[in-house]
C-alpha cells in the first residue's frame, strides 16, 4: 500500500485533482481494509437509495462523502418544514423542492466528485425493475411495507444485493 505522504510527495502541479483526492480521501486511505485499491472501488461503485427522507439522507450523505462514484436517489416527494427535524440532507432553503433535487445539491455540495443520478417519481411494480436494474448496491429508505417487499422482489431477480434500513 502506498503511504499517503509518499503518495503527495510523488504528485506535480499537473496532478493538483489526484493530490486533492489524495487528500480528501487520507483516512480512507490510511485504513488497511481500504486503502488506495479500496477507495478506487468506492469510486467505481453505483449504489441506488430509495428514498431522500429520514433513513435515507443520513446514508445518503455518507455515500458521497465516502466517494462512491455514481449516486442514486429515488424519491417523489417535496420537502416539508415537518421534514426538517429528522431528514438531515435537505434545508429550509429547501421547502417546496423536490427531495431529489434537494438532496443531490447537498451531496454535490459535500463532494463534487460523485456523479448523482435524481429520479423522482415513486417506486411502483411498473418501473422497479427498471429504475433498480444497474446499480452494485440498492439501500433500501424506504418507509412502508409494500415498497420494501417490492424493492426485495426486484433485487432478488435481478441479483443485486440490497440494505435494509428500519426504524
Amino acid at each position: 500500500m502506498t503511504s499517503l505522504s509518499g503518495a503527495l510527495e510523488d504528485t506535480t502541479a499537473e496532478e493538483g485533482l489526484e493530490r486533492d483526492h489524495l487528500i480528501r480521501y487520507a483516512r480512507h486511505l490510511s485504513l488497511a481494509e481500504i486503502g488506495l485499491e479500496g477507495q478506487v472501488r468506492l469510486g467505481a461503485a453505483r449504489v441506488l437509495v430509495v428514498g431522500a427522507g429520514g433513513l435515507g439522507s443520513p446514508v445518503a450523505l455518507y455515500l458521497a462523502a465516502a466517494g462512491v462514484g455514481t449516486i442514486g436517489l429515488i424519491d417523489a416527494d417535496v420537502v416539508d418544514m415537518t421534514n426538517l427535524q429528522r431528514q438531515i440532507v435537505h434545508g429550509t432553503g429547501s421547502l417546496g423542492s423536490s427531495k431529489v433535487a434537494s438532496a443531490a445539491a447537498r451531496l454535490r455540495d459535500l463532494n463534487p466528485e460523485v456523479r448523482v443520478v435524481e429520479i423522482s417519481q415513486r417506486l411502483n411494480r411498473h418501473n422497479a425493475l427498471e429504475l433498480l436494474r444497474g446499480w452494485h448496491l440498492i439501500v433500501d429508505g424506504s418507509d412502508n411495507f409494500p415498497t420494501r417487499y417490492l424493492i426485495n422482489d426486484a433485487a432478488v431477480m435481478l441479483k443485486t444485493p440490497v440494505v435494509y434500513e428500519a426504524i
